[in-house]
């Protein structure tokens, strides 16, 4: 399948389909949005929310959740403030969501079968990392983007003022966006 995809890619530089895209890296609407991986929203949420290549900075991880103050997806907003003009961002969690009740252990299971050793699991707690908590999903898709949208707004390198952040759940069907 990478293969394909490079194959396909090497199409698409040749005819220059590229130009269509083109655009600078500031966020016309400067807007930052969190939102999921899931792949029912690739396509949907940019139709359904109106916006265009080059509108909007857009950080996707498994559930639109921030699960550390000093995570990726924190960085990713501070330099969109700081760096990108971002002064709006949008928590866009989901319907039907993937990480909604994920389990811990089972994942935990799983990475065993897959040929995950004992002891790389044993020295990623002994290094710190609560693997049970890390890995753990969330039960209530709008208390987990609540719980975002508050981390965002009280972390103490956000601006004070003049950052306004919201949140939202899409329905992966129809792309409802329903406020919270």
């Amino acid at each position: 399948m990478i293969q394909e995809i490079q194959d396909f890619n090497r199409q698409f530089v040749e005819k220059k389909g590229y130009e269509r895209f083109a655009t600078s890296k500031y966020p016309d609407k400067k807007i930052a949005i969190v939102t999921c991986m899931d792949t029912r929203l690739v396509e949907l949420l940019p139709a359904a929310l109106g916006i265009r290549n080059g509108d909007v900075k857009i950080i996707k991880n498994a559930g639109a959740t921030i699960t550390n103050p000093f995570d990726s997806t924190m960085r990713s907003l501070l330099i969109a403030v700081y760096e990108l003009g971002v002064n709006e961002i949008m928590v866009i969690g989901h319907t039907g969501c993937g990480v909604q009740g994920m389990d811990a252990n089972h994942m935990l299971e799983l990475m065993k079968e897959r040929g995950v050793s004992e002891e790389h699991i044993t020295l990623m707690e002994h290094c710190g990392i609560n693997l049970k908590e890390w890995l753990h999903g969330f039960e209530d898709t709008d208390y987990a983007v609540h719980e975002t949208v508050d981390l965002i707004s009280h972390h103490p390198l956000m601006p004070p003022e003049g950052i306004n952040v919201q949140g939202y759940v899409m329905d992966t069907i129809t792309g409802e966006l329903r406020p919270l």
